[in-house]
């Protein structure tokens, strides 16, 4: 299974699960759960942050967030 920050700009994926029950509330609450289509937007130098789109919310997260975020196509 991949996970967010493996994901290429441009690329759509479905949210499977977290792979770490830490995540802060405020993504949960922006609509990042699982069975939302998120995509990347764009990163930023050396890959952090990263830009996603998730139910029409635009949110910038770092790379070891993303991290823990598992995703398929």
């Amino acid at each position: 299974m991949r996970t967010l920050e493996t994901l290429n700009v441009g690329e759509k994926a479905v949210v499977e699960l977290y792979t770490d029950n830490s995540l802060p509330l405020k993504l949960i609450e922006m609509g990042c759960t699982p069975g939302s289509m998120i995509e990347i937007i764009k990163k930023a130098s050396f890959n952090d942050p990263l830009y996603i789109c998730v139910d029409n919310n635009y949110l910038a997260i770092r790379k070891d967030l993303a991290s823990k975020i598992s995703v398929s196509d």
